[in-house]
């Protein structure tokens, strides 16, 4: 089950021009979404550990995204 809540979810789809949207669409781009996230996560983590830095800046997150 995904935290991403279903309502955000249908309007990031209707966004990309889905006239309607079925729960069930919403809810497979909310786990798709969120396992997406979780590997961004790890490789921004990954980055600032190399870099000797607890937090996770914004770099960091860019640096991953183009990485995976």
């Amino acid at each position: 089950m995904s935290e991403l809540p279903a309502a955000a979810v249908d309007r990031v789809i209707r966004k990309g021009g889905a006239p309607r949207v079925s729960e069930d669409a919403a809810k497979e781009l909310a786990e798709i979404l969120e396992e997406y996230g979780i590997k961004i996560a790890q490789k921004a983590v990954n980055l600032s550990t190399h870099a000797k830095r607890k937090t996770i800046t914004a770099e960091d997150i860019r640096l991953a995204v183009k990485s995976l």
